[in-house]
């Protein structure tokens, strides 16, 4: 279960797209307000997600074999399956000249040098949040929340390791605006031109080996 917990959780915190989304956040008026907003409501949907699976299980996990054990694992496989064939599928579409959306992108930037957002509200920051949370990975976690035994102190601290790390790259950034605001707005426009860049590839990779992984050892689990 750990390691299941911790590849899914470095893949939602890598993920380019709520963190180029909370750059955004960060550089809009009073944006380390509106990140904490953000970083909130992305915490409630992990904690819920985890909160509804533990109530459903009680705590304990269930016996191998058994109904809800091989349904979660059929479960993990799906998503496993669903994660391989998306990232081939954007492997295949990100091979296409790429031109026509580099040339709006780079008008997009012209016409909004800062990439700031305005005068969010931290409403709207939460609801983002909320939009943009890798909902693939949080179901494929949650399958895996399954097998957490809370009779146990490890269990406990592999589901608090889940939160945090998933959440680490907002915490961070978010940190870094409160303690060095000047450096930070320059050095997280950098971050979100590059991952502008680079984020095609990031999402393909991502979702090829965790879906790989998830794959083999459900399969693994469900033949064993």
């Amino acid at each position: 279960m750990v390691l299941d917990l911790l590849l899914i959780a470095v893949a939602i915190t890598l993920d380019p797209l709520p963190i180029m989304a909370f750059v955004l956040v960060l550089s809009s008026y009073r944006g380390v307000w509106r990140g904490l907003a953000f970083i909130l409501a992305w915490l409630a949907c992990l904690v819920a997600v985890i909160a509804l699976v533990l109530l459903f299980t009680g705590g304990q996990p269930p016996p191998p074999r058994s109904p809800p054990s091989t349904a979660a694992l059929a479960a993990k496989l799906a998503i496993g399956v669903g994660l391989v064939l998306y990232g081939a599928h954007r492997r295949r579409v990100h091979r296409a000249p790429q031109a026509a959306t580099e040339a709006k992108g780079r008008a997009k930037h012209a016409s909004d040098p800062h990439g700031g957002t305005g005068r969010m509200s931290p409403w709207s920051a939460a609801a983002l949040a909320v939009f943009l949370q890798p909902w693939g990975l949080v179901a494929a976690a949650a399958t895996v929340v399954v097998r957490a035994d809370l009779s146990h102190f490890a269990s406990f601290a592999a589901l608090f390791g889940f939160v945090l790390l998933a959440t680490g790259s907002l915490l961070a950034a978010e940190l870094y605006t409160v303690f060095a605001p000047e450096a930070a707005g320059v050095r997280l426009a950098r971050l979100r031109s590059w991952l502008q860049e680079h984020q095609e590839p990031a999402i393909v990779v991502g979702c090829l080996v965790l879906g790989l992984w998830l794959t083999g050892n459900s399969i693994y689990q469900l033949t064993s």
